[in-house]
């Protein structure tokens, strides 16, 4: 039997993937009523809207598939009790992301619809995006160190002679100064 955890995750997770099939078909039914309305010339197939809005359905319908794939339950097959919940798709990190990536691809989509081509120019977002984490989760630590300079390095060399304690380790250190009778009691153990 699941326990409560694993229930509440199936469930959010089932509520997600519904509203995620749901934004893929209204995010194409929109666009192409848009289209068909605004410009109708970009549902030609010899036109460069066409195969950019044809292109952008590819990473739309593939990252919803992996997010439906990973965040659905698995069943026993014989008896129907709940093996894994999934993922949990409300978690932060790489699921979060291509939640973005899906979301600014159906924006792109319906507002190339109403606005124009030049909607896609906001799809730059997704690579800038990703050069800046990039950049400071891995370029920028490795060359100018954790703190964020080479002079928060040197600095952090020049303090290595004093030892640092967390406040909890300084409050004992006081207490067995002054003499505390519970201090000697921790330490004997």
């Amino acid at each position: 039997m699941a326990n409560a955890s694993a229930k509440r995750t199936v469930q959010q997770n089932a509520d997600t993937i519904k509203n995620l099939r749901l934004g893929l078909l209204g995010s194409c039914a929109l666009s192409l009523l848009l289209r068909l309305l605004f410009h109708r010339a970009a549902l030609r197939p010899t036109t460069l809207a066409f195969w950019v809005y044809a292109l952008s359905l590819v990473p739309s319908v593939f990252l919803s598939r992996y997010l439906e794939r990973i965040g659905s339950p698995r069943r026993d097959p014989t008896t129907g009790a709940l093996i894994s919940a999934g993922e949990d798709l409300s978690r932060p990190g790489v699921v979060e992301w291509c939640f973005d990536v899906v979301y600014i691809t159906w924006a792109c989509q319906v507002g190339s619809g109403a606005f124009g081509t030049w909607v896609w120019c906001l799809y730059l977002i997704i690579p800038l995006y990703a050069v800046f984490k990039l950049w400071s989760g891995v370029i920028s630590p490795y060359f100018l160190g954790r703190s964020g300079g080479p002079s928060a390095t040197a600095e952090g060399e020049a303090d290595t002679g004093k030892e640092t304690l967390s406040k909890r380790q300084e409050k004992l250190r006081k207490r067995s100064e002054r003499g505390d009778p519970r201090v000697r009691a921790q330490t004997r153990n």
